[in-house]
């Protein structure tokens, strides 16, 4: 089963098999990952259509919207299949004017989680991701306090396994040493690669690393260089930059959004596209030395 999913499996720990390929359901919210979606419908189609193409990661929060996210996740696949396995993160809160606020008291921590299992109708969560750092990257705040928050709610099996957003090494390196963490999730991808160091070391760990933004994000992807290679294999440069992304490592795993099912589809298409080891290294030229 699992050589059959989507660009591969990544088991980053027992009972816990994610498609290399995975779907990330912030888009689903309305402008500004605030309100409910612009067309209800088609964000449900788009759900239904990634567990129907074989995707078994989403990636979720509960200050996506806020609320609305989970609640279509539920809404379009309730009961879930038992091997979907559902990430979400902690860490935020949402303003009524969409602001996002830091929200890292242990408490706060706790009620996230209950308020993820309340509204994806769960008993308990597969992997909460502790978001750190800060909007503009990663800070070097200790994290002791939050993730045994979270390690606690672990051994009381409101969640299964535990991951870490927006970190350095050493902030992975403190979490280790506190509970097992099977996921990394950082900002990273074809033009962005100050990660790299962390990308090998979650290889050697076997720890999968979600890039997130692996197409850029808000501020997507410019290349002459990826748009000739895209041109050269008859692709897409997106389709290019994911399997990019795919290739770099064994335990990489990606999350890229949409709220459309054509465009789903376009990136899902990244999964069969494999590129010689000289595009790669033309690729590779993009971000640089790391």
């Amino acid at each position: 089963m699992s050589e059959n999913l989507p660009g591969g499996a990544v088991t980053p720990a027992d009972g816990l098999t994610l498609s290399r390929m995975g779907y990330g359901a912030m888009q689903l919210a309305g402008p500004g990952v605030f309100g409910p979606p612009l067309d209800r419908d088609g964000a449900i189609a788009v759900l239904r259509e990634a567990v129907d193409r074989g995707i078994r990661h989403i990636d979720t929060s509960d200050f996506y919207g806020p609320v609305v996210v989970n609640e279509l996740i539920r809404e379009a696949l309730h009961p879930y299949p038992e091997d979907l396995h559902l990430v979400t993160k902690v860490g935020a809160r949402r303003g009524a004017d969409a602001s996002w606020i830091p929200a890292l008291e242990p408490d706060e921590l706790k009620a996230q989680v209950r308020d993820n299992l309340k509204h994806l109708g769960l008993d308990v969560l597969d992997v909460v991701n502790l978001r750190i750092g800060v909007a503009e990257g990663t800070g070097d705040d200790p994290l002791s306090e939050q993730f045994g928050a979270l390690a606690e709610l672990r051994k009381e099996g409101l969640i299964r396994h535990l991951g870490l957003s927006n970190v350095t090494p050493e902030q992975l390196t403190e979490a280790q040493a506190i509970a097992p963490v099977v996921t990394v999730q950082n900002l990273y991808n074809l033009a962005n690669r100050k990660d790299d160091a962390l990308v090998d070391r979650c290889a050697a760990e076997n720890i999968a690393f979600a890039a997130f933004f692996p197409l850029g994000g808000f501020t997507p992807l410019q290349s002459d260089t990826l748009n000739d290679v895209a041109a050269r294999l008859d692709a897409s440069p997106q389709q290019v930059a994911l399997a990019w992304l795919l290739q770099r490592s064994p335990t990489t795993v990606l999350i890229p959004g949409t709220s459309s099912v054509a465009h789903l589809r376009d990136n899902m298409a990244a999964a069969d596209l494999q590129l010689p080891a000289d595009v790669i290294q033309e690729l590779n030229a993009i971000g640089g030395p790391a």
